[in-house]
């Protein structure tokens, strides 16, 4: 019968622990969120030997058991309790062969835990190119436990990593450092008083801020936490946690005399070549510019066709459902809402998949942490903490991890600044809405012989996100003065190529994610405008053939035209398009008409769902005319009329209006929700959401006015 054991993988930020996860657990892997807590949880099955499994646990990054994070503190928590389901049957703790120093702190902490552990030593296979060797048999003697060189990149040792956890039993236990002789008398007393615990266990318990109830509910550590045993000050503790520190560094590097060799004569290091350029303070600006371009020029090529015959493939669809079933509600819920609504945000997939590609490859080549490093130098100017601008880069992707990744900001003036300026950051959900008003208004040219016009577009909307985000948390630091000082400490790793698996894992992911989590939105809200668009009360609801008819009567005028005027009618006095009316003069200043009133409230709930809405509102006012009925939803929206001024509805002005009033919006409520789990309050989303609405209703209305 087949065995399950727990496996937790530990390790510093950027040592590939991600990678080794990937390699062990493949696409066998699932991402949550801890029990009341945003912190992110991922977790796989490994097949081991002998009919073993094992639950891999992928542990927050850190540096060490000293925590200072919300991600530090889950580490802790997981390896402290005992009646946990994750607590670990082995720890796998990861490094970098270049980092070896600064990697084993955290391995000798977890070791005086007594946790059967295994020091896994990554990126093996820049040993030749750097010129390094390691004795790992005086090593495994030295550390008291089993050292497994691996390859993440090249998937090399993965089978010695496996065959050392399915062994794991046979690991040794006992600590590497004596970390009581940093003060003899107090773990002296501490052992005493606490004779069957563990003395690392409880130090953790007395210094760290760790949720105790999650911890161990065994009487002596409710005794201790209760008690005033831990009569020293938090400075005094403080000072033995940094002697803690010197002593534990002070074995490593004597380890590391004994078993590291590096012959920097023969190494070949083009790292220091690359940085002087990409981190040059004029030229590492130039670069980063020019890479996001090609970025945005190859989202708009490579993802066309696709996207079309995505496009093309709903519309036919839709016709053909209306066609083969039979007339009736059923028939016209799914040919007029559900299918047209998935397929405004299915079509968006090929591009958001190219842009998460990107984003992957950015990260696994090592070039992301430099952008990072770059525009530090900025952010300072602006109030903001150095640490800030990893959730603004993620906010690409999406704000709602992005806010969720302000926890590594100690500081709370800063990462609240942080947090309220996240979402102006242009994410993946905004996607769909500039790409398909930017198809419809900006005109297909060429710059500089190369770059698409449509592609500088794009960018420069990601440029005015992050323009936004600075001004605003300049405007914020002066409103909220931020008295503490940080220090920004980043890990900068070395340039690997991308592990071609790793990205495909990520782009799967994130794009699987994108999708079903806007796809059950928008599959409610489809449902909800069909029902709104296909009924209502009153005479002109109920007798519109007869009306339109009477209007046309004695005139040369088609069938499939009235047909279309009386679904057009019918629309206009459902209940959706009382709704419309009744928004439509607020939104008609800045350009639009009651329609695109109706899909910027339904977008409320996420901002992707604006295309689906008014795919759906289209979709039931075309469904009557077989001619419209194959149309895209480009087409549809290219030949809407507007209703005051005559003309197309979409243009320059009223696209450009549109634009910018999503990239200022706050039309996510689940990145408010975040935000109020973040901050413990509604009243920071509640200002949040007022100031961004007031801004870009604004935005949109100068824009409007002065281009039209």
């Amino acid at each position: 019968m087949s065995r399950s054991i727990n496996v937790a993988l530990i390790g510093n930020p950027n040592t590939g622990k991600t990678s080794l996860f990937n390699r062990l657990t493949g696409l066998n892997q699932k991402v949550g969120n801890y029990p009341g807590i945003t912190v992110e949880k991922k977790e796989g099955l490994c097949k081991l030997d002998r009919g073993l499994k094992a639950h891999i646990l992928d542990l927050p990054g850190t540096y060490s058991l000293n925590t200072s994070s919300l991600d530090e503190s889950v580490v802790v928590e997981t390896l402290l309790n005992k009646n946990s389901k994750d607590f670990p049957d082995v720890a796998v703790v990861i490094s970098d062969i270049e980092n070896l120093k600064r990697n084993l702190l955290l391995f000798t902490q977890i070791k005086d835990l007594e946790i059967p552990a295994i020091l896994v030593i990554n990126m093996a296979d820049r040993m030749q190119r750097k010129a390094i060797t390691l004795d790992i048999e005086l090593m495994e003697k030295e550390l008291n436990t089993r050292v497994v060189l691996v390859s993440a990149r090249k998937n090399q040792g993965i089978n010695a990593l496996k065959e050392a956890i399915s062994q794991y039993k046979t690991l040794k236990t006992e600590p590497c450092v004596n970390s009581s002789v940093i003060d003899p008398e107090y773990f002296s007393r501490l052992s005493k008083v606490y004779p069957n615990q563990q003395l690392y266990k409880l130090w953790l318990v007395i210094t760290q801020d760790v949720n105790f109830g999650k911890v161990d509910r065994g009487r002596d550590y409710e005794k201790l936490k209760s008690s005033n045993f831990s009569v020293k000050s938090e400075e005094d503790l403080k000072k033995l946690q940094h002697k803690e520190t010197v002593v534990r560094y002070q074995f490593i590097n004597g380890l590391l005399k004994k078993v590291l060799h590096v012959d920097t004569v023969h190494a070949k290091d083009l790292r220091s070549k690359l940085d002087r350029i990409l981190l040059h303070k004029v030229w590492g600006y130039l670069i980063f510019f020019f890479v996001l371009l090609l970025i945005f020029q190859a989202i708009y090529d490579w993802s066309e066709y696709p996207m079309d015959w995505i496009d093309q493939a709903f519309a036919s669809l839709s016709q053909i459902t209306a066609e083969s079933l039979p007339d009736g509600p059923f028939t016209s819920l799914i040919a007029e809402g559900i299918i047209p609504g998935l397929g405004g945000i299915v079509i968006f997939i090929p591009q958001i998949a190219f842009l998460f590609l990107f984003i992957a490859l950015l990260e696994e080549s090592g070039y992301m942490s430099r952008v990072v490093f770059l525009m530090d130098h900025i952010m300072k100017k602006f109030g903001l903490s150095g640490k800030s601008v990893v959730p603004l880069i993620s906010g690409t992707a999406c704000a709602i991890p992005a806010v969720m990744a302000t926890r590594n900001i100690e500081d709370w003036k800063e990462r609240l600044i942080t947090i309220l300026v996240v979402p102006f950051t242009t994410c993946s959900a905004r996607l769909p809405v500039y790409l398909i008003i930017i198809a419809l208004v900006i005109p297909d040219q060429d710059i500089w012989w190369f770059f698409d016009l449509k592609a500088l577009t794009l960018m420069l909307l990601y440029l005015l996100g992050f323009a936004a985000a600075i001004v605003s948390a300049w405007v914020l630091n002066k409103i909220l003065p931020i008295k503490r000082k940080s220090f920004f400490v980043m890990e900068m790793p070395a340039y690997k190529l991308p592990m071609f698996k790793n990205v495909l894992i990520t782009v799967i992911e994130k794009t699987k994610s994108f999708v079903l989590g806007a796809g059950k939105i928008i599959m409610a809200i489809s449902i909800v405008l069909w029902i709104l668009a296909s009924y209502g009360v009153g005479d002109k609801f109920n007798n519109a053939e007869s009306i339109v008819k009477e209007q046309y009567a004695g005139q040369d005028v088609e069938d499939k035209i009235i047909e279309q005027k009386i679904a057009s009618h019918k629309l206009e006095h459902s209940f959706i398009g009382y709704i419309g009316k009744a928004i439509e003069p607020a939104v008609r200043p800045l350009g639009y008409d009651w329609k695109i009133g109706i899909a910027i409230v339904s977008s409320f709930a996420a901002r992707e769902v604006f295309v689906g809405t008014l795919a759906t509102i289209y979709s039931v006012e075309n469904i009557k005319d077989e001619d419209k009925m194959n149309e895209t939803i480009k087409n549809r929206m290219r030949a809407e009329v507007n209703p005051i001024l005559g003309g197309p509805l979409f243009t320059f002005a009223s696209g450009i209006s549109l634009i910018l009033f999503y990239a200022f919006a706050m039309q996510c409520m689940s990145t408010l929700a975040i935000v109020k789990r973040e901050t413990n309050s509604w009243k920071w989303p509640a200002i949040q959401f007022t100031a961004m609405t007031i801004i870009a209703y604004f935005a949109a209305l100068g824009a409007f006015q002065i281009l039209k």
